[in-house]
């Protein structure tokens, strides 16, 4: 049988390829359930810690497809108003007295305010759908959104019902947080993303920093691996692993020396107040430790 091409990817390898050069380093498993929701026509959902990079992989994927990505942030209370469509009603009422007697379609596009579900059903080509962090919205919207995924098509009382032309390309997160429906979870492919390797997070953070000294990196990926393991109120993601090790980059450039770097720079990387302080504490043997 003749190798799928799909979206101009031959397989988990080209895409993993193609993400890479987007300055994103996915694992093989998670190119590998990327490339098989494209190839399916499924939604992907990325569970795992906040800062281990599912929303930069939603950006990336839609960055190799060429694509605008539309965001729709969960939290608690969100409703489908806020997800599907408004209508501008102070532009409608404005295009009356304007009008006069002259009849106005007020259902009309020029009225119609497009949130992020409504745009991938519109333009399906177009766009990369986000829904991030669903874990925050209640079991409510999350049995709307179930029913919007399984036919991606929608009802607007002054139009009737639209249908997307083709299935998009949906990306769905979770920081587990709550247990998502298992109807929902059935929907998608799935994948658990973890915090990558001292030895991985420094290759990111050399494709993402590309100015950082490669002693730099490691030592950093090396002394975060570490924080993780502590009980810290925020544990540090990637992007403040990267960030961090700018920081320590360019303090020891201005003559702060290699220790004093780091402790200097700990509000890069520690961002709770509580943290802050037990971190310091240990911060001489976590730094004996991630020294090369």
């Amino acid at each position: 049988m003749a190798a799928r091409t799909v979206y101009g990817l031959s397989g988990p390898e080209a895409l993993a390829k193609a993400l890479e050069d987007a300055f994103y380093l996915a694992d093989p498993e998670l190119a590998t359930a990327a490339w098989l929701a494209l190839a399916l026509g499924k939604p992907l959902l990325l569970e795992g810690a906040p800062g281990v990079g599912k929303t930069e992989a939603a950006k990336a994927l839609a960055g190799i497809l060429g694509r605008r990505l539309v965001r729709l942030q969960c939290y608690e209370g969100i409703d489908a108003a806020h997800a599907l469509y408004e209508w501008n009603h102070p532009r409608q009422l404005l295009e009356l007295r304007r009008a006069g007697d002259r009849p106005v379609d007020l259902w009309a596009d020029a009225f119609l305010i497009e949130r992020p579900l409504l745009t991938a059903l519109r333009h399906p080509r177009e766009v990369v759908l986000l829904i991030d962090e669903i874990d925050r919205a209640d079991q409510e919207f999350e049995a709307f959104l179930l029913e919007f995924l399984s036919d991606f098509s929608i009802s607007i009382p002054e139009r009737g019902t639209l249908k997307a032309s083709e299935r998009p390309v949906v990306i769905l997160t979770s920081n587990r947080t709550r247990e998502l429906h298992e109807a929902l979870r059935r929907r998608c492919v799935y994948h658990w993303i973890d915090y990558p390797s001292p030895e991985q997070e420094a290759r990111i953070v050399m494709l993402r920093a590309a100015g950082v000294a490669e002693r730099t990196a490691k030592a950093v990926a090396r002394a975060v691996a570490r924080l993780r393991q502590e009980p810290l109120v925020k544990p540090p993601g990637i992007a403040e692993a990267v960030e961090w090790a700018q920081a320590v980059d360019l303090l020891i450039a201005g003559g702060t020396p290699w220790p004093e770097a780091f402790r200097r720079s700990l509000g890069v990387v520690i961002k709770d107040e509580e943290d802050l302080p037990y971190v310091k504490e240990r911060l001489d043997s976590l730094l004996a430790e991630a020294r090369p």
